[in-house]
């Protein structure tokens, strides 16, 4: 064991004996079972899984060697490989939020190396700097798994490289280079280095620059040893060129990859994500943390260069450990003069620092000074991962994922508790109308929220596919070759998402195409978690092709249109009434018929339909459709023939109040809103006044 390794160990040892690193790991568990617990109770990381096209970057993993041997093509691969496997552990939240813990933590871990590595074990709260910017990412419910994978695999390679060369390791051959720095130690490092390099840019593909960045920071911050700083800055300097260099010789000249991809890959600028302007998700976070390693590197040698200038000469009268001129030791006259200042341990001959022997367990105070001071940075460092937390959490992107979540497990009460009654969205609109219908309440509370006639049925001629839950609206009507051919256009622009995979393997089961529905079956069963819903439906087609004894199934066959009608999709009244020609007890598509007269103010066909509800087994007429009865009734001051059925006494009661309050007002719409919201908001009748729904109070 050499002089420093000696002195590394002596001052761990009182490190643990004094309480400094045990209350440091203290530190770090609280911080990271409180980090896990934020994402796990509170962000809820498994809405990612379910984005719905909203996070276009989210991978697709599938078992098999086939699917392996396509990451193996190309460098940053392999990480990406590993990030798509991991990712998809988001699919319970208590996976998702231990991955990303388990990832924040190891980051922590080889940020704590380094700086130590460096001699800045002072600065260490700074390796909690990337976790907080990983809890970021995580509060804005954005995706850069893979690009934060590649970056915990640099710090690995630069642990493992650190571990592997020793700052102070003693010279292999006494041959000096021009520098005075051993030529076997530089020609070690240089070939470990390059071995790292090599594999880990096949691995981590576009982090290897912060890798190659490290390592020089390393060589440029870390104490040199006699001579020995003008080959540490020629090492850095050939660590900075190969930052550009192996990218290129190993990326663009042996793997044929283009000059983009072989400094892009697995980063948040990669031509992968670039490559879907609609639905990207914002990377200033995942840049940050680049970033900020740079800086913080340049930062560190600024703090360490003035902090050299301005210690005292004094402490430089350290125990050498053995004879003059031996690696470590001072200067001969500094020793010399250390030697008659040092004061002799009893019963020895050897010369110690001034309070070398103490143990830390003597010195209460200190003890308790120490303990204090770690408290008082603990809870500073949780007060700036509260803040950072609170202030980057994206409520709003939440909402929309926890909608689409729920609406795609059909959870509908949870659809309409996570929409409350401010979603003005397309999408949300959507979702509500469809878990109202599934609840029974559409005629009789779809104004209680935003209502708009164009988000009533979404049939994704805009061409924008994120939100695939609105394709599901489809599916439910009996439109199923629109739902086919929107759910595939999806599949061509993020991949086969197994929620993707699982309704086109419906869909073709609903029409008969067997062979078809086994090919997505076969791909759902190399997944992880569809895997078992995949294998079933393949049994029971084995058995009965037809699937005669699936109520899902035969549900969707006898409300789907038999053959293609290219006229209907031009307008939401003819595909509601050509559903109904194939069957008119197609009760969704009549509610949303209904729905649609209601939105769009033609209470006359409202009017002509209202026969249907006895064909539909309706007991009375809805509430809002009585509302709008009422209101043509009264407009047209003529009877309206109600089939058998009565209109309640609860409505006319509405429509009187309604009228009391909107004429107190002298017919002022302006004047009379605010009172006619607080009491009828919730009502047709707001709705047919003022053009929008959903603001009572």
């Amino acid at each position: 064991m050499n002089n420093e390794q000696r002195t590394r160990c002596r001052s761990s040892q009182a490190d643990w004996c004094g309480g400094r690193e045990l209350g440091r790991a203290i530190q770090s568990l609280a911080f990271f079972v409180l980090f896990y617990l934020y994402l796990w109770l509170y962000v809820d990381l498994r809405l990612i899984y379910y984005s719905a096209g909203m996070i276009t970057e989210f991978p697709v993993f599938f078992r098999g060697w086939e699917f392996f041997r396509g990451f193996t093509l190309y460098p940053g691969g392999p990480g990406e490989y590993l990030a798509a496997f991991l990712a998809q552990f988001f699919y319970y939240p208590w996976s998702a939020a231990l991955v990303a813990t388990l990832q924040a933590w190891l980051i922590c871990l080889c940020t704590g190396y380094f700086l130590r590595a460096v001699n800045a074990s002072s600065l260490h709260l700074l390796r909690f700097v990337v976790p907080i910017l990983l809890l970021v990412i995580c509060s804005q419910y954005t995706y850069h798994f893979a690009a934060t994978t590649t970056i915990s695999a640099a710090l690995l390679f630069l642990c493992l490289y650190i571990r592997l060369t020793p700052g102070h390791k003693p010279a292999v051959t006494q041959e000096q280079d021009g520098g005075g720095n051993p030529v076997g130690r530089s020609l070690y490092a240089i070939a470990l280095f390059l071995a790292l390099s090599a594999i880990l840019y096949y691995i981590a593909g576009g982090a290897y620059p912060l890798f190659a960045g490290l390592c020089a920071g390393r060589e440029l911050l870390a104490r040199p040893t006699t001579g020995g700083l003008a080959g540490r800055r020629r090492l850095a300097g050939l660590y900075l060129l190969s930052a550009a260099a192996i990218p290129y010789i190993e990326g663009v000249l042996i793997f044929g990859v283009s000059i983009n991809k072989a400094f892009t890959e697995s980063l948040p600028s990669s031509w992968k994500i670039d490559l879907f302007k609609t639905g990207r998700t914002p990377a200033t976070t995942t840049y940050a943390l680049y970033v900020i390693v740079c800086v913080g590197v340049f930062a560190l040698g600024l703090w360490r260069l003035f902090r050299g200038r301005a210690r005292p000469r004094t402490n430089l009268l350290a125990y050498s450990g053995g004879k003059a001129g031996r690696l470590g030791s001072p200067p001969a006259p500094i020793g010399t003069l250390s030697a008659g200042l040092l004061p002799t341990k009893p019963g020895s001959s050897r010369q110690w620092p001034i309070g070398a022997g103490r143990h830390p367990h003597r010195a209460p105070a200190d003890w308790c000074g120490g303990a204090f001071k770690r408290l008082v940075e603990s809870l500073i460092m949780f007060g700036i991962a509260g803040a950072a937390a609170f202030f980057s959490n994206n409520s709003e992107r939440r909402t929309m994922l926890e909608i689409h979540y729920y609406t795609c497990r059909r959870m509908w009460p949870q659809v309409l508790q996570a929409a409350g009654h401010r979603s003005t969205g397309y999408f949300a609109i959507n979702a509500v109308n469809r878990a109202l219908y599934h609840t029974g309440r559409l005629g009789s509370e779809m104004f209680a929220y935003p209502q708009h006639p164009d988000a009533l049925l979404l049939t994704g001629e805009d061409r924008v596919l994120v939100y695939w839950q609105k394709f599901d609206t489809q599916l439910d009507l009996g439109l199923i070759n629109m739902a086919q051919k929107n759910f595939a256009e999806c599949m061509e622009v993020y991949g086969e998402h197994p929620l993707i995979l699982k309704r086109l393997a419906l869909i073709n089961m609903v029409k008969g195409n067997i062979g078809a529905a086994k090919i997505y079956l076969g791909a759902l069963g190399k997944t992880l978690f569809d895997a078992d819903w995949a294998r079933d439906y393949l049994a029971r087609l084995q058995s009965d092709p037809n699937l005669s004894t699936d109520k899902d199934i035969q549900q969707l066959r006898c409300v789907s249109l038999k053959k293609d009608h290219p006229t209907v999709f031009l307008a939401n009244e003819n595909m509601f009434l050509t559903l109904l020609s194939e069957n008119s007890k197609n009760r969704m598509a009549f509610e949303y018929l209904m729905s649609w007269y209601l939105l769009t103010k033609q209470l006359d066909k409202l009017v002509g339909n209202i026969g249907r509800l006895k064909e539909l087994g309706y007991s009375q007429i809805p509430r809002h459709y009585e509302e709008g009865l009422l209101i043509y009734a009264y407009g047209k001051n003529e009877a309206v023939f109600l089939h058998g059925y009565d209109a309640g006494p609860e409505a006319r009661r509405q429509i009187e109040g309604f009228s009391t309050i909107f004429n107190s007002y002298g017919g002022n719409k302006q004047a009379a809103i605010h009172k006619l919201a607080e009491d009828y908001g919730g009502s047709y009748f707001f709705y047919h006044l003022y053009g929008f729904s959903g603001v009572k109070k």
